[in-house]
């Protein structure tokens, strides 16, 4: 037994009778294609549905896998008294996560239990009982894997795909796999996200190189071109790709709307002959790619970069300089602040007020490393998160005494003492607009009342940031 059905299909609730009451005849061919999907699925009687969507509860650090023993969800929040009761694989689901575990891929098994801890319900998304609602108009004897993706980087995705065809075959089970995503949502000005050319160009391109079977140019493709596209559906295609490493395919194309603004793309993978697994191909293409973006950054964030890879990479600090550090660096002693985000979201950061080592280049390599696995608000970075992770480095003048009248939270980083403790708050933070609010932050940090007697400080940053 094996993966025997490979899809792409779209969820717009819209294409459901119950719900679009008559909006659904926009999209006809969109509907058309996925009742013949449903009937396809219907003669491969498989054991296992395994779908990927992007909407139930998403971590950004892990790929969440439902597991009970039953999983149900229903649409009437669109206004549809359309609902479906699923039995879990959860024997499937147990081995994908233990072996993706043993190759370092991060999953997470999710709970009704856990997830009830962050206040989320254990359910089936829209994005998954769309696609399901035409499956199961003409096949219902099926268990589900419910799997949610994660912005992780692609080569995991691709590679944790690889390991649940592994998993499927040495199981035994009749499985297909549905890759729920609608494409871009900048098709037109009244779309949800508004208009952007880019967005007609994204799905061009990602459905053309889907039906020519070319998954290297499908890793390849413009970031921006995604970027801009607001897509939902790249993700689960990786994912559904890496089922098929190791053998050729063809995509065929059953339709592609977009009249509310949205793509609607519905495909059907077909499976050719074996061929080399392109694992190894596409982390190198990854690899080259992050050297060349390293490699085009200022000096400053391209060390602190270079500096948690050597760490992650050897358990030690770089001991020499590369040759493109500057003299500046090399001479002067400043206090330095490195942080790492993740889309936006803070990662890691750690810094030093006053110069601790004998230059600034060796600040930086210091502080990159203690941003990256000593920060005690995150878990250690992990090797294979560096693609994803974006680094900023400030450097800090010399800290003069400031009074509050002195002070800009969009130009001026503080510093309050007190005691013996002492807080520090850089300069232009999001959320932060006013002195008032710089100073109660800071204070708050440092441990200090508002009403005890604080000495203030101001100082800039030269901020670089990695494009």
């Amino acid at each position: 037994m094996a993966i025997e059905g490979y899809y792409l299909m779209p969820h717009p609730p819209i294409v459901i009778p119950e719900i679009g009451r008559g909006q659904e005849k926009r999209i006809s061919e969109t509907s058309a294609s996925m009742d013949r999907i449903g009937q396809e699925i219907a003669k491969l009687k498989p054991d296992t549905i395994i779908l990927i969507t992007p909407h139930g509860p998403m971590f950004r650090d892990a790929v969440g896998f439902s597991y009970a023993d039953m999983i149900k969800g229903n649409l009437n929040r669109f206004g549809a008294d359309v609902s479906m009761t699923l039995e879990i694989d959860k024997l499937l689901t147990e081995k994908i996560c233990e072996l993706a575990g043993e190759e370092e891929i991060p999953t997470i098994a999710l709970t009704p239990s856990n997830l009830e801890k962050y206040g989320i319900d254990f359910e089936l998304d829209h994005g998954s009982l769309v696609p399901l609602y035409f499956i199961s108009k003409y096949y219902s004897d099926y268990k589900i894997l419910h799997i949610t993706y994660a912005p992780i980087p692609d080569i995991q995705l691709y590679r944790l795909g690889s390991l649940i065809n592994k998993v499927v075959l040495e199981q035994g089970t009749r499985a297909v796999i549905v890759a729920s995503g609608d494409l871009s949502h900048k098709l037109t000005k009244d779309g949800p996200y508004g208009f952007d050319p880019a967005g007609k160009k994204h799905d061009e391109r990602l459905l053309g190189l889907l039906e020519a079977g070319d998954v290297r140019s499908i890793f390849d493709m413009d970031k921006a071109l995604i970027e801009n596209a607001a897509e939902c559906g790249r993700r689960s295609i990786l994912l559904m790709l890496g089922a098929l490493d190791g053998s050729s395919f063809k995509g065929d194309l059953y339709s592609y709307e977009g009249p509310f603004g949205v793509g609607y793309g519905v495909a059907r993978l077909v499976k050719g002959y074996g061929t080399e697994s392109l694992v190894a191909d596409l982390e190198a293409q990854a690899l080259a790619k992050m050297t060349k973006k390293a490699q085009e950054q200022n000096p400053y964030v391209r060390l602190a970069r270079q500096s948690l890879t050597t760490y992650l990479h050897t358990g030690a600090l770089m001991k020499d300089l590369p040759d493109y550090v500057t003299d500046e660096m090399k001479e002067k002693r400043r206090g330095v602040f490195v942080s790492l985000k993740v889309n936006g979201d803070l990662r890691g950061c750690i810094g030093t007020i006053f110069p601790t080592t004998e230059s600034l280049a060796h600040e930086i390599i210091r502080n990159a490393v203690e941003a990256g696995v000593r920060d005690p608000r995150f878990y250690a970075v992990k090797d294979h998160e560096l693609a994803k992770i974006s680094f900023s480095v400030d450097v800090l003048t010399e800290p003069e005494p400031a009074k509050k009248e002195d002070l800009d939270p969009k130009t001026y980083g503080i510093i309050v003492k007190a005691d013996g403790r002492r807080g520090l708050l850089l300069p232009d933070l999001e959320g932060v607009d006013t002195i008032e609010d710089q100073i109660a932050i800071a204070l708050q940090k440092a441990g200090i009342r508002a009403d005890q007697d604080y000495k203030l400080s101001r100082f800039k940053v030269i901020r670089y940031i990695e494009e």
